[in-house]
């Protein structure tokens, strides 16, 4: 017997690293019949051996996608009947809630710590960024026991959810095996003087502080990959003098950032010292590791624990420019040792951080449910 399971989504795009490249495909490789409820109105297919269905309504605001879009997104899954539930995002818990009342198999995934991550929202005024992390914080309390189990993108977003559900369990953010092979094979002598930055590009996630450090790195690029959150930041930084050495790349696909990742010397991931920051694995970080790239990342202990403890980087104060610059400038400088560094930091994911063990709990967990 074949069982039937439903990802479901009303925040993220499609071929999400975490949904739809680990999770969903994984699980379709291993037998199940896997679906995927999207709304970004670009229609339904099958890719990976996943059945992607979309409620054909792309939210024009975040009001119409917390109401309009979950509504469609339940009347999906409800039509799929599915065997096993997994929710990706917070705005869907109320549904987890409707379908434990039909008696399915519910699963949330918590990619962050939610009341965390509500005191850095720029978009909130300083009483909710006050209030809201309380409310949802009870509001945690009150439904997250009446899932089946819950999952955790980081040990400590877990380690919170098992104080409320003892059916708590981790699948690290880590990346797939051999992914970015292309970009890890390519020999230190002919990478270029360049830096890289993958992925939301956010004033909390240290943008201003990484664009000006240009300054004290006259001779070095940086390689732009994502797209702008505030508008009011990207005009600002793009009205800088050193703008004139980044290269600017938009939103890019996963060959194209294996090319980045390719030619770059190093990758930075200089994040603000934020609540939902410090205990944070951010994807793009294991990724740069994955490519063979020496990084230059936040000095938040669990981040020196991966950087410091491989080996394979240099961790600095993210408000700090001169201190990145520095970082940077020592790995241009010192081939060898940056060398050594991206080897390092290979291995790790080779032997450690990567999707293969990951999935693993994931198996079993559903196993278990079933």
């Amino acid at each position: 017997m074949k069982y039937k399971v439903t990802h479901l989504t009303s925040a993220h795009p499609r071929y999400d690293i975490r949904i739809f490249l680990k999770m969903c495909s994984s699980l379709a490789k291993e037998g199940y019949i896997v679906n995927l409820v999207v709304a970004d109105g670009d229609g339904d297919e099958v890719c990976n051996e996943v059945n992607i269905f979309d409620t054909g309504v792309k939210a024009k605001g975040r009001i119409e996608r917390m109401t309009k879009t979950v509504h469609c997104v339940y009347e999906k899954a409800k039509e799929l009947d599915s065997d096993i539930y997994h929710l990706h995002d917070p705005e869907l818990i109320p549904i987890g809630v409707r379908l434990k009342k039909l008696g399915k198999v519910v699963i949330f995934d918590a990619h962050e710590d939610l009341p965390k991550q509500l005191k850095s929202k720029p978009y909130l005024n300083v009483f909710f960024r006050k209030t809201l992390p309380v409310v949802f914080s009870l509001y945690e309390q009150f439904v997250f026991r009446k899932f089946d189990a819950l999952i955790g993108a980081t040990p400590s977003i877990t380690n919170k959810l098992k104080k409320i559900n003892s059916n708590s369990f981790t699948v690290n953010n880590y990346p797939i095996l051999g992914e970015l092979s292309s970009a890890s094979s390519t020999t230190w002598d002919v990478r270029a003087n360049e830096v890289c930055y993958l992925g939301g590009i956010a004033e909390i996630r240290g943008i201003k502080q990484v664009i000006a450090s240009l300054a004290e790195t006259p001779n070095i690029k940086l390689n732009l990959a994502g797209r702008f959150s505030e508008k009011h930041v990207e005009e600002e930084v793009k009205s800088w003098e050193v703008w004139n050495q980044v290269n600017e790349l938009g939103f890019i696909n996963r060959e194209e950032a294996a090319k980045v990742l390719g030619r770059s010397k190093a990758g930075v991931v200089t994040f603000h010292d934020y609540p939902n920051h410090i205990d944070a694995q951010p994807n793009k970080m294991f990724e740069y590791m994955s490519a063979g790239l020496p990084i230059i990342t936040s000095n938040f202990p669990m981040w020196k624990d991966v950087v410091e403890g491989n080996n394979c980087g240099i961790c600095v104060d993210p408000m700090d420019s001169h201190a990145i610059a520095e970082a940077v400038n020592y790995i241009i400088n010192n081939p060898k040792e940056a060398e050594l560094m991206g080897s390092n930091a290979l291995s790790a994911i080779k032997h450690k951080y990567n999707w293969s063990v990951e999935e693993q709990t994931l198996f079993k967990l559903y196993k278990e449910l079933l």
